[in-house]
């Protein structure tokens, strides 16, 4: 009876699970995009938090393409209040993306909880980006829109009756035994009734995330001065320190394109007021003007929690949570009328006068510092939805405040999420190791994000240059001397060094700006892992899940290498790889894709679809440029160029085959761009009778023209 009556139970339970399956129904959305509704879906979801709209241009450019997967084979279930999802897995497939992470590029074997959070030294799904997207080396990506902590499982859980079950193994006589047997589903927990999934068609993994981006209205699109250099400021500092470190730079010869001005700019902080200190600066405005007059942007640092001294807190304490931050009230910010208020104070006397942008520090987590999961908000969207979004409610109500104005901004924050791509901000963190913060550029391109390996201190002047040299090569070019104080010239043994490579960050401006271009129209990441660079997509085989691919190493060496993870170089644009150099090393491995690559300094052939070892020097980290590939530069310049300056273009070719390049333009300040006022200019290189010949075509009639001169420097010889 015992036997019979459990067996019950069992059919009973199996039964209930049954009539709780979801037929997923699949609907394509835009070109290579389909959607399908399990349950149902709670209406605040990630990319309306977001304001993400499709940027349908650059969708439809990119065409159609197939379903990737087999529909059958994607599971909903809604069990007890919660949505059980599954994906299917292939044996040589391996997954990238789940948001930003910072040891690992490759996800396949994780287990993680994607939770807006401040980074702790483990990659497992709490972080400052906890995407909740993924991307396969089979050329597919799957995004969940849900703003909630959601529970991945990727490629760990060994289904009871999984399609291709992997062979049961004796521990005791086996020496091929492994403690995490293959599992052929990515499996995730969704704590709510529901969810609407994305499935991102190929043919190619870059096609994923470029549709990805595009569902989300494109990459962001910075103003020029944004790419330049920036240096954040000692927290104390008052108006006289800003205009003696402006004078400085200029002294010395460094570029310089913004000044951040960390929590003392405010009159109290920790928790905010969002008045300026009327004793270190007495008059902000007049700062501001001076400094944009010597083409110097001001930054200013905040967190968003109000003090009951702020001369907004009776206002909007009827829109705040139950809990508080540091004892300053949280404002419901998905709420109109908190938005009124709160961000009507962040523009009077701050947009209002000229400030260029604002670094939102604090929006991602310490659980001992953020609201708690049990605190109440007046929307009626809890505590968990908020923390998932607020990050990216930040950004998007800010950059409002400057679209309003017809202004570009670019700033710094501490949380963004799925929603967040088009939004033109850079995340950093309080995390100071070198190598992860390479990683961590990697990932940024699966997460829908920008990452800074921003400099902040040093030991000693080797740390300091390894830590500039790849800084110079990363979305925001950044000092923040916050605490140190320190200054590109801090340590005078490479301060020289450090010039040049402030000047190399000026002269590629150009470069950068065309590919953040390429960013907002196409959708393709300016900084992004090797994984996603044609030639480079070999069998990679996630460990302790399928045997390696036997090798021929004297046939192909890249092979081998293409099995390993790579997360220590990384491309820059659609042409420049960088291999960063980190303190200590005098020689390193690089990775050279499928392809002829050329020493991006001197021209030099650096190798052919091969792993090289290399020994650099001090002075300058391993850099290269794929065959064919070009590279406009400016002159070295102290502050980015204004709208309608014109600026003379030197293009750099490398190589030997027919190169084409598109140049994008437009005033470089303003969202006018969205109107059409922008070009895109090919750049060509082809031999003509045995010679190499450079041109540039024409601009066109009624957009932008800010390029002077053009002149062609062949690299290679």
């Amino acid at each position: 009876m015992k036997f019979l009556k459990y067996a019950l139970c069992g059919l009973f339970l199996l039964a209930a699970i049954s009539l709780n399956a979801q037929q997923l129904n699949w609907n394509e959305v835009e070109p290579g995009i389909w959607k399908a509704v399990a349950g149902k879906p709670e209406a605040f979801d990630l990319l309306k938090a977001g304001g993400a709209v499709p940027y349908h241009a650059g969708l439809a450019e990119m065409g159609e393409t197939k379903f990737p997967l087999q529909q059958a084979d994607i599971s909903a279930k809604i069990i007890d209040g919660k949505t059980y999802l599954s994906f299917p897995l292939e044996k040589e497939e391996q997954l990238y993306g789940f948001g930003l992470n910072f040891q690992t590029v490759h996800q396949r074997g994780k287990i993680l909880t994607l939770h807006v959070d401040n980074y702790a030294g483990k990659d497992d799904g709490h972080t400052h980006c906890p995407t909740p997207f993924y991307v396969s080396s089979k050329g597919y990506g799957v995004f969940i829109n849900c703003a909630r902590y959601i529970k991945v499982y990727a490629g760990t859980a060994v289904m009871r009756d999984s399609k291709t079950p992997a062979k049961v193994q004796d521990r005791n006589l086996d020496k091929n035994w492994v403690s995490k047997p293959y599992s052929d589903n990515v499996e995730m927990l969704v704590p709510a009734e529901g969810a609407e999934i994305y499935v991102f068609g190929g043919p190619t993994a870059m096609d994923a995330v470029r549709r990805y981006n595009l569902l989300n209205g494109g990459g962001c699109l910075p103003p020029r001065w944004g790419l330049g250099f920036t240096q954040r400021m000692q927290r104390l500092t008052d108006a006289n320190g800003v205009a003696e470190e402006a004078r400085a730079f200029e002294d010395k010869g460094y570029p310089l394109d913004f000044i951040g001005l960390e929590p003392g700019w405010q009159s109290k902080s920790y928790p905010c007021t969002f008045e300026w200190d009327k004793t270190r600066f007495p008059e902000p405005k007049a700062l501001v003007q001076d400094m944009l007059k010597k083409g110097i942007r001001i930054n200013l640092w905040t967190n968003p929690y109000i003090s009951p001294e702020a001369p907004i807190y009776k206002n909007i304490l009827p829109y705040t949570g139950t809990f508080t931050v540091w004892n300053g009230a949280v404002a419901d910010i998905s709420m109109p009328e908190a938005r009124k208020i709160f961000f009507g104070q962040l523009g009077k006397d701050k947009v209002d006068i000229g400030v260029s942008g604002y670094k939102m520090d604090e929006v991602d987590g310490g659980d001992v510092y953020l609201w708690p999961d049990v605190a109440v908000f007046p929307s009626g969207h809890s505590a968990e939805q908020m923390r998932q979004t607020y990050g990216v409610m930040m950004q998007r109500y800010i950059t409002e405040l400057y679209h309003d104005k017809n202004q570009r901004t670019y700033g710094l924050v501490r949380a963004s999420n799925g929603g967040g791509s088009r939004l033109p901000y850079v995340i950093y963190n309080d995390y100071y190791n070198h190598q992860d913060f390479i990683t961590a550029l990697i990932n940024s391109g699966f997460a829908g994000v920008l990452w800074t390996p921003e400099v902040r201190a040093s030991k000693t002047a080797e740390e300091w240059l390894r830590r500039f040299q790849s800084n110079i090569f990363s979305p925001m070019a950044m000092i923040n001397a916050w605490a140190s104080g320190t200054k590109p010239w801090t340590f005078p043994e490479v301060a020289e060094l450090v010039k040049q490579l402030a000047n190399l960050r000026m002269q590629m401006m150009p470069y950068w700006y065309s590919e953040f271009a390429k960013y907002h129209f196409q959708g393709i990441p300016p900084f992004r892992a090797m994984n996603l660079e044609p030639g480079f997509q070999g069998i990679e085989v996630a460990k302790d899940v399928a045997p390696k691919k036997k090798v021929n190493l004297e046939e192909n060496p890249y092979e081998e290498a293409s099995q390993k993870e790579i997360k220590d170089q990384y491309m820059a644009g659609e042409n420049i790889l960088v291999a960063p150099m980190f303190t200590g090393q005098t020689t390193r491995t690089v990775i050279l894709p499928k392809g002829k690559w050329y020493d991006f300094y001197t021209g030099k052939l650096a190798g052919d679809g091969q792993v090289i070892t290399v020994t650099p020097g001090l002075d300058k980290i391993p850099v290269y440029v794929k065959d064919g590939g070009i590279i406009p530069m400016m002159p070295a310049m102290l502050h980015a160029p204004k709208a309608g300056d014109k600026v003379d273009i030197e293009v750099r070719y490398y190589g030997d085959k027919p190169g084409v390049y598109r140049l994008y333009d437009d005033d470089g300040e303003t969202f006018n761009y969205e109107k059409g006022e922008y070009s895109f200019r090919d750049i060509k290189v082809e031999k003509v009778n045995g010679q190499l010949k450079g041109s540039i075509s024409n601009a066109a009639a009624g957009k932008p023209n800010t390029v002077g001169k053009v002149t062609f420097k062949m690299m290679t010889e």
